[in-house]
């Protein structure tokens, strides 16, 4: 990383531990921040080829809760799972063992991709009591407002994955082609997150272990959307939403909220799918007052 974090002043207040869970035949990295002592724990599930550097915006602006935030399985620190096909069922699996074994009762959060593993995870048995989505997935991404380009990431994954082997590896750590990614989910104007954001992405975008990971996650990213999983979730659920969202438009977002038994959706407007970027404050001010104690036995 070579630019400075606009939140690295709230982070630095914010006490960190990395700790490794072993899970399903492997072994899992995750961070621990926060106190130790916090009433509250949430467990934070990034996106589709980012690790937990890309949620720490959102920790900043959250120093009361007890946060724990694994690397996904093939990505940043997490080796794949040994002789598994990384797909939803096995990432549900993996994130239902390792709430179980690291932070058992904690509220769970997912962005983007990980909006799709905590639902799929919680509609099949997760015990939580809360449930936070951010940039949910509501429709699916051929379908989004960029369905074209998601045809073309669809052509860019397989061909990474069936092209020999180096070059392949090559095309999917590509740096013109992660920045190209970058530049298109950013809507900020401030020129100095722009760069924030571009250089989260050249660092962390491409630390998957290896590409048949990436096209297994990708695939499992493309074939599924929240919709399917959120009338089995009966846990209050809050979907924070971006009304610039090229992935699911705002209107997706609106329908998708109708169809949990008990939810509710906060809309941030002037971003995009970046809102972990871009908007942390406000998404951690509707996190904070949804999980507001209205009682006892709130962890």
């Amino acid at each position: 990383m070579t630019v400075a974090s606009p939140y690295s002043s709230l982070l630095a207040g914010i006490p960190v531990v990395r700790r490794e869970a072993e899970l399903l035949g492997g072994t899992t990295a995750y961070w621990t921040y926060g106190p130790a002592d916090a009433e509250t724990t949430l467990v934070a599930v990034h996106g589709f080829r980012g690790e937990h550097h890309g949620l720490e915006p959102v920790v900043a602006h959250l120093p009361e809760y007890r946060i724990v935030s694994p690397d996904l399985p093939g990505f940043g620190e997490t080796p794949p799972l040994p002789d598994r096909r990384h797909d939803l069922d096995a990432y549900a699996e993996w994130l239902t063992a390792f709430v179980a074994d690291v932070a058992p009762g904690a509220v769970i959060l997912g962005h983007s991709f990980g909006s799709i593993v905590v639902s799929a995870a919680v509609a099949a048995g997760l015990q939580t009591p809360r449930v936070v989505l951010v940039n949910p997935i509501g429709a699916p991404a051929l379908e989004g407002p960029r369905g074209i380009l998601t045809r073309l990431a669809v052509f860019y994954y397989s061909a990474g994955a069936k092209l020999p082997a180096a070059i392949g590896e090559a095309l999917l750590r590509n740096g013109l082609i992660v920045r190209a990614m970058s530049v298109s989910m950013a809507k900020t104007h401030d020129p100095h997150l722009r760069r924030f954001i571009h250089d989260q992405h050249d660092t962390y975008f491409s630390r998957f272990a290896d590409r048949d990971v990436l096209h297994d996650a990708f695939v499992a990213s493309v074939s599924h959307d929240v919709r399917e999983f959120a009338p089995r979730i009966a846990q209050p659920t809050l979907l924070v939403a971006a009304q610039k969202d090229d992935i699911t438009p705002i209107e997706a977002e609106r329908t998708l909220v109708t169809l949990f038994p008990s939810a509710e959706l906060v809309e941030i407007p002037e971003v995009g799918h970046l809102i972990h970027y871009e908007t942390p404050e406000p998404a951690a001010a509707a996190i904070r007052r949804f999980l507001a104690p209205s009682g006892p036995g709130r962890r």
